[in-house]
């Protein structure tokens, strides 16, 4: 069984980016943490990975990743798995996460991550993939739940029991990405603070905060798009409140990937979360 706890501090997270870094240097104090995307760092060397090196010196590293296909229908790639163990082992980040969501057909590779039905065959595959990285990594991780865009009719589980299956079964933790909990509720016509209620807070080690675009479906009803390119809405921060008092004080992240704002910008956003954790204590 592998080490349950998270080695994040219960702080506000920002995730990097490399036009950030001289502003970094800069601060005496930034942030509590930062998160890569693995994929963005599995080459052979060069600056990003000097970077990276010289940032992990002074802060805790997440590690994310984006191209596992954790819920796609055919083997995990061996040779991407192999990339992320190499990035893992020399990094020593002090958390690696993924997506509960499949971006892969045959040999192709789809840029987005997109959503599983929810059923017992879905839940054994996803199972044995979770098995699969958390024995090559030899550490637990994380899996987030994804943003929504439609539902499908074959489900026969609902998302949070889905979820907490795959902890039961895997010994995996779970990743609670507060933005895409209120996007999904809003897009699918469900009350998010239901899902929050139901959704199993034990297994968390880290939040994700971030911002959404809105828009409507042709049939004029609202349409929220995960985008990662502004700052947190106000309903998202209110949620976040919600989970905070569940779960207590947890690793909080500020994902801006999309139109990133200069340094202050980001700072400001990370400054917010720590107002809420604050909270907690006042």
């Amino acid at each position: 069984m592998f080490d349950t706890t998270s080695p994040l501090p219960p702080l506000p997270g920002v995730g990097y980016k490399p036009q950030h870094y001289s502003a970094i240097h800069n601060d005496p104090a930034p942030v509590g943490w930062f998160e890569v995307h693995a994929e963005n760092y599995m080459g052979d060397g060069g600056r990003p990975l000097a970077q990276l090196r010289a940032l992990s010196d002074r802060f805790p590293i997440s590690v994310h990743g984006v191209g596992l296909s954790i819920g796609g229908p055919d083997r995990l790639d061996g040779d991407h798995l192999a990339r992320l163990k190499h990035l893992v082992g020399w990094l020593n980040p002090a958390s690696f996460s993924e997506h509960l969501a499949w971006s892969t057909h045959d040999s192709a590779f789809l840029n987005d991550l997109l959503p599983l039905p929810y059923t017992p065959a879905t839940l054994a595959r996803v199972c044995d993939h979770v098995d699969e990285v958390q024995e090559a990594l030899g550490r637990r991780m994380l899996l987030e739940n994804p943003s929504s865009y439609l539902a499908f009719a074959e489900s026969t589980l609902d998302e949070t029991d889905f979820l907490n299956e795959v902890v039961r079964r895997t010994g995996c933790g779970l990743l609670l990405d507060v933005n895409n909990v209120f996007v999904s509720a809003t897009n699918l016509g469900y009350s998010p603070q239901d899902y929050i209620a139901r959704f199993p807070m034990a297994a968390v080690g880290e939040i994700h905060l971030a911002g959404h675009d809105e828009d409507h479906d042709d049939f004029g009803a609202p349409l929220l798009i995960d985008n990662h390119g502004r700052e947190v809405a106000d309903p998202v921060w209110a949620l976040l409140d919600m989970v905070l008092d569940r779960a207590g004080p947890l690793p909080l992240l500020i994902e801006w990937d999309n139109d990133v704002p200069d340094w202050p910008v980001l700072a400001a956003e990370a400054a917010r979360a720590a107002g809420a954790l604050a909270r907690l204590t006042a």
